[in-house]
């Protein structure tokens, strides 16, 4: 068995920069324990699986633990091998996934996708969340994941996180927010719960931060900086109950993945 592979570093014009993601184009569906295996052996935060046609494909994203329900980069990614090394045509391309369909649009060297708006509601602070980064937030709030709200960028850059108490919150992963300087906002992401310590660049992530920045800062495009060693841009607007985030991509690897004693079943 032989699948296409791209390794492609997302909200990025620069290799080794922005976040690394690895994109799988296959014919058909495998049995699940593959496609772990695949995410666990490039231990990449996330490699998108594709299979599809003429603009139209089902996605998944698994990190090198668990499958997960969104991926922005993952999915820019995807879209930007699409664009590139298929026979997709010009128009936005449509995926069908565990979060509803999804489209990815090209337009001049930036890739936007359309994600569902993900508005988190304020809650308490948990003890365990300022024991876990080391500093108490202003406020918090929740969603898929919690969202941290601090003062300033040096805040967000400060923080070190105990990833073993972090990974056990009951939250998918962890947001960490400011108000920007040269930018709109900036932000941090941790996942340690599915294998990902610190997310260089996290689409999925503004699907919560966007509604909450555009609210506070009553705009509705905003520019957003992922503040992690990598760093990534992201260009960010409000779509009604849609938000879409864009961003550049470059290609580091084409190849393909030899699996000579893989047999599906």
């Amino acid at each position: 068995m032989e699948i296409p592979y791209y390794h492609v570093d997302a909200f990025t014009g620069t290799i080794f920069r922005g976040n690394p993601a690895g994109v799988c184009l296959l014919d058909s569906w495998p049995e699940d324990a593959l496609l772990q295996a695949i995410a666990h052996e490039n231990r990449l935060s996330e490699t998108a699986f594709l299979v599809g046609s003429n603009n139209a494909y089902e996605l998944r994203w698994f990190t090198p633990m668990a499958e997960i329900d969104l991926c922005g980069h993952a999915t820019l990614a995807a879209g930007f091998v699409l664009y590139n090394f298929s026979n997709c045509s010009s128009g936005p391309l449509l995926f069908h996934s565990r979060s509803g369909p999804l489209q990815v649009s090209r337009e001049e060297v930036l890739f936007f996708l359309d994600f569902p708006l993900r508005k988190a509601t304020e809650i308490s602070c948990p003890d365990l969340l300022i024991k876990a980064l080391g500093k108490k937030p202003l406020a918090v709030y929740g969603q898929r994941d919690v969202m941290a709200i601090y003062a300033t960028p040096a805040d967000i850059r400060a923080l070190n996180p105990d990833f073993a108490l972090l990974a056990t919150l009951d939250f998918l992963g962890c947001i960490v927010t400011a108000p920007g300087e040269d930018e709109d906002f900036v932000s941090r992401f941790f996942a340690p719960s599915v294998g990902v310590n610190e997310d260089p660049v996290t689409g999925s992530a503004h699907c919560t931060l966007i509604p909450y920045w555009s609210e506070q800062l009553r705009k509705t495009k905003l520019l957003a900086r992922q503040i992690s060693t990598r760093g990534g841009e992201l260009y960010c607007s409000m779509q009604g109950d849609r938000v879409k985030i864009g961003g550049r991509a470059t290609l580091y690897l084409a190849g393909t993945l030899h699996l000579p004693d893989y047999s599906p079943k």
